[in-house]
């Protein structure tokens, strides 16, 4: 990315807003997006505490249609769709024919009056990998169409995100179950998706907008949060609240080389069904895996970074960080990364090659930050 040029970068609806805010604005996934307003360590605690505002609008959005909609997905994702009912979100994943993973995303089941349909949401880095993926094994009765240059998405997250934006709504926020969503009329913006998720383990919604309307829909969450003090935050505060919940991030701790076996993500690969590559996966499962993603705490001090050698105590190499900061909430390093299973077990103790230097950690569970 840091040789492209901001005038190849895809911009949000919001980005003259984010600049006229003072936003830091990086190069990500292909969009211009805010990386940090007043800080990384002020918003992420805003949202820990009270609620922050991501445009998150570089997400990619699929609608999945048709009798056989339910079929498509179903060959193409990991977890069982066919679990769901309307108005349900469950994560997912599309393995791809060589035992890794093309993305994680969200699929969601809705429906709006007489449109019963299907929401993808996947990440922005990857939205035309996935078209593609999914449209050359599309041989059911179901049509892929692609929205993600029309609509907005807002991440409304924290303790106080209820808060704020339930007089906006008719319908009561504060009864919706975690992973679900519903269609609802925002007050002076109109019909908006409204989703009870969110990449940051502090509770809140995400509020997919079509994009002439997301400035109004901007622009009415902050009068309205404007008592509970709400800040607009950037990706890298986004960044390390995921990493203290032990969320994967496309791209560093899952890709196209990675199985979701290996990951973690055994709870959303179900062998109930048929799909992509799903006997080798089941094969995989019956043998064990070789090697497992696992969270770790920092003993010494040292702050590890994507793509920094796990050694053992002689200093070989044994695994490769994916993940890595100093956490705001708990104030030590933190990290994820692959491990032989060996190595796996909380309590293990590890070394991080920091700049030469094998510096101790300890293997733990996650998620590292724990809310009440």
């Amino acid at each position: 990315m840091s040789d492209t040029t901001t005038t190849e970068l895809k911009h949000t609806a919001l980005t003259g807003l984010h600049e006229s805010l003072g936003a830091k604005m990086v190069p990500f996934a292909g969009f211009l997006m805010p990386v940090q307003y007043t800080g990384v360590t002020d918003e992420h605690n805003t949202v820990r505490n009270a609620v922050g505002v991501f445009d998150v609008s570089h997400m990619g959005e699929f609608i999945v249609r048709g009798p056989q909609a339910l079929d498509l997905i179903q060959k193409v994702t990991s977890n069982d769709a066919s679990k769901l009912a309307e108005g349900k979100v469950q994560y997912s994943c599309l393995p791809n024919d060589r035992g890794g993973i093309v993305d994680d995303l969200l699929v969601y089941r809705m429906r709006h009056q007489d449109d019963a349909h299907y929401v993808l949401v996947v990440n922005a880095g990857n939205i035309g990998k996935d078209r593609d993926w999914i449209t050359k094994r599309n041989t059911f009765d179901a049509q892929l169409e692609n929205i993600s240059d029309h609509m907005g998405l807002l991440a409304v997250q924290g303790p106080k995100a209820t808060a704020t934006l339930q007089p906006l709504f008719d319908v009561d926020l504060g009864a919706m179950e975690y992973y679900t969503a519903q269609y609802a009329e925002m007050k002076g913006v109109g019909l908006v998706l409204v989703s009870s998720t969110g990449y940051t383990g502090a509770g809140g919604f995400e509020l997919y907008v079509p994009n002439p309307h997301l400035r109004k829909a901007w622009d009415a969450v902050f009068a309205s949060g404007a008592a509970h003090g709400i800040k607009p935050c950037g990706l890298a505060a986004r960044d390390t609240l995921r990493l203290e919940m032990g969320f994967c991030l496309y791209g560093n701790d899952i890709d196209d080389t990675t199985s979701p076996l290996e990951a973690g993500l055994g709870w959303i690969t179900k062998f109930t069904k048929d799909f992509t590559n799903s006997p080798a996966l089941k094969a995989q499962k019956e043998q064990g895996v070789k090697r497992k993603l696992v969270g770790f705490e920092m003993i010494d001090r040292g702050i590890p970074r994507h793509g920094y050698n796990v050694v053992d105590a002689d200093g070989s190499v044994i695994g490769t960080v994916t993940s890595g900061t100093q956490s705001p909430s708990l104030n030590k390093a933190i990290g994820m990364g692959y491990v032989p299973t060996g190595l796996s077990a909380p309590g293990t103790i590890i070394h991080i090659d920091v700049r030469g230097k094998a510096l101790k950690a300890q293997v733990v569970k996650t998620p590292f930050y724990k809310p009440d």
